[in-house]
């Protein structure tokens, strides 16, 4: 997971879980009375790191938390080894050779085969316990699940399975791939697809039904259903039309140079910026190393030096970038630039680097490496 720290050094990621919380609690008021949500921590928590943010929706939440949801065994182990006992479901096909490490965890997991709920079910009866497990129906994502059309077919086999011991089928679920697209239509005939194939379920199989992610817990009330999964909302990403929420995360660094450029002088590896006048020239203590990407430069990306735009000229480097500080002449090294976030009046918002990045608010956020300690604000520790 990410480093905490509360030092602020050469560049930090800021992090305010009172954000984290407060989204979540705007998610809750559009779910059906006595929702609970299922928080997708999964990769360190879109990288803001998985146990503070974990612990911060814990405290907040309590019986409205239903658990947390991951994408790997290991990051399961994470949760455990920070002192979180309640559920946890790996929400992607599990590796046979990971299952006995799951079920020593006491972790729910997802199954796309039959293959997957009968060695389950083995370790159950080897154990002498009920191993609870999650099966996903594949309505179009295409990735993970058994198909929605031969749901009577394959969840008979399911249930034949769970007959023989050692595993509980405890829930049924899918995943939206287009759910924060501006139509809706594709996600409500996933939605069809579901409701039609969970019909088709042995009784008292499957019984806790969760399908929306952040997008559709927002425009569509997750279906009327009493589980969601948010991930990216939570975190300040955009998770389609009309989903307003707190932005979460800053990442901030240190001017540590400054310079006069005379007219002609070049910056950079390929010196690809060539001054045409006097500049002045703001080296900042961040680079790809860092999550930076090197796409900033051609896309005519800007960080924020006192609340005003500062460009960045030529190629990113691993672990500085220069900018153009001609207009900000009271900088001075020491100082912070913001390269996501709010600078007095001005703002740089993931939007703004996914677009200059050619990506999304996914990748934004998981790309800030582990050389930037997390520092958080905005909740007790």
């Amino acid at each position: 997971m990410g480093t905490t720290s509360t030092r602020q050094g050469r560049a930090w990621v800021e992090v305010d879980l009172g954000a984290v919380v407060t989204n979540a609690e705007r998610l809750l008021g559009h779910l059906p009375a006595g929702a609970r949500l299922l928080p997708m921590v999964k990769a360190d928590a879109y990288g803001l790191g998985m146990a503070p943010v974990a612990a911060a929706l814990a405290r907040a939440l309590g019986e409205r938390l239903w658990g947390f949801g991951v994408a790997a065994v290991a990051e399961a182990a994470a949760l455990r080894a920070e002192g979180w006992t309640g559920r946890i479901l790996v929400c992607a096909p599990v590796a046979p050779s990971e299952l006995e490490d799951a079920a020593a965890l006491g972790v729910r997991v997802a199954v796309s085969d039959l293959a997957a709920v009968r060695r389950w079910a083995r370790w159950g009866r080897r154990w002498g316990r009920t191993l609870p497990f999650h099966v996903e129906i594949d309505t179009g994502m295409g990735r993970a699940g058994f198909p929605w059309r031969a749901a009577s077919r394959w969840s008979a086999r399911v249930a034949a399975a769970v007959a023989e011991g050692g595993a509980d089928w405890e829930g049924a679920f899918t995943h939206f791939h287009s759910a924060d697209a501006p139509d809706l239509a594709a996600t409500d005939e996933q939605w069809r697809r579901f409701r039609w194939a969970v019909t088709r379920l042995p009784e008292g199989m499957g019984r806790l039904r969760h399908v929306a992610n952040s997008a559709a817990a927002w425009r569509r009330g997750g279906y009327g259903l009493p589980l969601a999964r948010p991930g990216i909302f939570l975190y300040g990403g955009e998770a389609g039309p009309g989903t307003p929420n707190v932005p979460v995360v800053s990442v901030r660094a240190r001017v540590v140079r400054v310079a006069l450029a005379a007219p002609g002088a070049t910056v950079g590896y390929g010196a690809e910026h060539r001054a045409a006048t006097s500049e002045r020239w703001a080296t900042i203590a961040l680079g790809y190393g860092d999550g930076y990407r090197r796409a900033s430069w051609p896309a005519g990306a800007h960080v924020l030096l006192h609340g005003r735009p500062a460009r960045v000229l030529g190629r990113v480097s691993m672990d500085m970038i220069v900018v153009d500080a001609t207009g900000v002449p009271q900088v001075r090294p020491g100082d912070i630039a913001t390269l996501l976030g709010r600078d007095g009046d001005a703002t740089i918002s993931l939007a703004d680097l996914a677009r200059w990045w050619d990506t999304i608010d996914y990748e934004v956020l998981t790309g800030w490496t582990r050389r930037l300690p997390r520092i958080y604000r905005g909740a007790d520790e």
